[in-house]
């Protein structure tokens, strides 16, 4: 009888079944080093679980940018601190350290639309994300009418739980269009959920001074305000808007300055 040569069994379905996949399909791969660099059992297993383990991370770090609902994606790396000079980075960069989950601070960013607000926001919860937090993304606007079809307390609560419980909150656009008088009580209630508990991102074209009108009781926005400001920070940011950079006050692209090429 004629036999075929076959390499011998390696334990890559085994390793499939038990659900590490990143270590089945790197196992040839290692096998192959193992026998080149003549590698001692510990540090091969060592080096196949190691690929396991960053691609669970990566994997997971996805999941939590996809639960995470960000309008887009942004990071640090992006963000033209030329063209925000009164944001200094390094004060900057300071929300992007791990204390800034571990301390429950608050960050509001405050200023006229296209200033970057949401992009600055977003940047710094997907950081916490790489990290290892959790996040979630709303508006002010989609929270309050999210709020309008829930008229009872237990949907209300149902609703707000997921915003209560992620490590990093980024609550957009506060501000922006007019909301229902059950609006305000509600963002209390969040922020007053997270105070000294967890980090809150808010972004929103109006000062704190004006939230009154946005919240529609004095009383209940200097609560607002109070905490937020307890542990955090406020950013305002001016200057011309992203969406007209390099466009001449008439919408027309502004030229640029000639340049002689050596």
């Amino acid at each position: 009888m004629t036999t075929t040569r076959e390499h011998p069994a390696t334990p890559g379905p085994l390793l499939a079944h038990l659900g590490l996949h990143q270590a089945a399909a790197a196992l040839p791969g290692w096998l192959d080093r193992a026998a080149a660099q003549e590698l001692s059992y510990a540090d091969f297993l060592q080096g196949l679980l190691e690929e396991e383990a960053a691609a669970r991370a990566i994997a997971a770090t996805q999941q939590r940018l996809r639960q995470a609902t960000f309008p887009y994606a942004a990071t640090i790396e992006q963000f033209d601190f030329r063209f925000r000079p009164e944001l200094k980075r390094q004060v900057v960069l300071r929300y992007l350290d791990p204390t800034f989950v571990a301390e429950a601070r608050s960050l509001a960013l405050i200023g006229a639309p296209g200033l970057g607000k949401t992009m600055l926001a977003i940047c710094l919860a997907t950081k916490h994300v790489q990290l290892g937090a959790t996040a979630r993304f709303i508006t002010a606007q989609h929270l309050a009418n999210q709020l309008g079809r829930t008229p009872t307390s237990a949907g209300r609560q149902r609703l707000l739980r997921p915003l209560l419980t992620c490590d990093v909150l980024v609550l957009d656009e506060l501000g922006y269009l007019p909301t229902t008088p059950d609006f305000g009580p509600a963002l209390y209630e969040l922020i007053a959920g997270r105070y000294e508990r967890r980090p809150t991102v808010i972004t929103s074209n109006k000062s704190l001074t004006d939230w009154a009108s946005v919240v529609q009781d004095a009383s209940l926005a200097a609560a607002l305000v109070d905490r937020i400001l307890h542990h955090g920070e406020v950013f305002y940011l001016r200057g011309p808007s992203w969406r007209v950079k390099g466009r001449s006050p008439d919408g027309e692209r502004a030229p640029q300055p000639e340049t002689n090429d050596a």
